[in-house]
Order: structure tokens, then sequence, then C-alpha cells
């Protein structure tokens, strides 16, 4: 019986905690377009990591990595278009051309193995 209340806790706590987050990621009327955007950047890429998984570590980190690394490209890029700050700009632009080549690196990686 221990084991069904620990389970239906779980189940509880995961619906409550993934309901709030799905609400702060909504739009509001109070947002700003810079937080609207970023909003949107994270639920697209919440959106592309849903990935099935294949049991091979090595496709699976680079199948979930790819979409993560695109969403940290686009906040950086919403910085870059928002920020006022120069060395919030400057971390967002070596973001942008760190991760563009990890994602291109990944995507071979890909592509040459098959996948």
């Amino acid at each position: 019986m221990k084991s069904i209340a620990k389970f239906v806790l779980i189940i509880a706590l995961t619906s409550s905690t993934a309901g709030a987050t799905a609400r702060s990621t909504m739009p509001a009327p109070q947002d700003s377009q810079s937080t609207n955007e970023f909003k949107a950047a994270n639920l697209d890429m919440m959106k592309n990591m849903n990935v099935p998984y294949t049991g091979n570590p090595d496709v699976d980190f680079r199948t979930h990595m790819i979409p993560h690394h695109q969403g940290a490209i686009a906040m950086a890029k919403i910085v870059l278009k928002y920020a006022k700050d120069e060395e919030t700009k400057k971390l967002a632009q070596k973001i942008i051309e760190a991760q563009e080549k990890e994602v291109a690196d990944m995507q071979g990686w890909l592509e040459k193995n098959g996948h």
C-alpha cells in the first residue's frame, strides 16, 4: 500500500509541476516582447527535444542536445535583439558561434553514422 501511495504522490507532484511550468511559459499580457520571444523559444526547444530514445547513448545524446543547443541559439539571438548590456551581448554572440558549430558537428556525426 505504501508503494501505491508513493506512486500517486509522485504523479500528483509531477502533474502539478508540469502544469505550473506550462502556465509560466504561456504569453501573458504583462510580458515584454523579449519575454514573449524567450517563452516561444523555450516552448519550441522543449517540443523539439521530445525525440524518441533509441537505446544508443551516442545517438540519444546528440538527438537531444541538438534541439537544446538550437534553443540556446534562439535565446541568444533574442538577447542580441533586446539586451542593452555589452557583456551580455558578447556572451550571447559567443554562445551562438560555439553552439552553431556544435550543432553542425553533431548533425554531421549522425549523418556519417547513418542516423
